[in-house]
């Protein structure tokens, strides 16, 4: 398979997968996204339910960016890659916490989860080329 190809897959795969999950956060797993949100923000249910609703949202937009948007797929895939470092705050503080959802039950699962952050924000990057940012195009 062609690199092109290939980023083209993997951003369209990547965007399919923000999409669900976005999905999922204003469905089925609201209550365990709710969990997910780090213990320094507020705690009243109504914002944490504001946090899981927006950001299920901004999940869904980004996605749809990735799929549908290919005249700016290198700023979606920086807004994205931002989203997710923002986001690794409720994965850290679900590990610092030990607090229990999707199936990640132990400190060891939970911690094993922070490592997979960094490959999603740098598949988000590399398959719009957001790494070839600024780069003049070879002849």
């Amino acid at each position: 398979m062609k690199l092109p190809i290939l980023k083209t897959v993997l951003r369209i795969t990547l965007g399919a997968f923000m999409v669900y999950a976005g999905i999922l956060h204003l469905t089925s797993k609201r209550m365990e996204f709710q969990a997910l949100v780090p213990r320094w923000l507020p705690d009243d249910p109504s914002f944490l339910d504001f946090v899981v609703i927006s950001s299920g949202v901004v999940e869904i937009g980004l996605g749809l960016a990735m799929i549908f948007w290919t005249s700016q797929k290198t700023k979606t895939g920086i807004a994205l890659a931002v989203f997710l470092i923002l986001v690794f705050f409720g994965n850290l503080s679900q590990y610092t916490n030990g607090i229990d959802a999707f199936g990640l039950d132990t400190d060891q699962k939970r911690l094993i989860r922070l490592f997979f952050q960094p490959i999603l924000i740098v598949w988000a990057l590399w398959s719009t080329d957001a790494f070839n940012l600024g780069k003049k195009p070879q002849p």
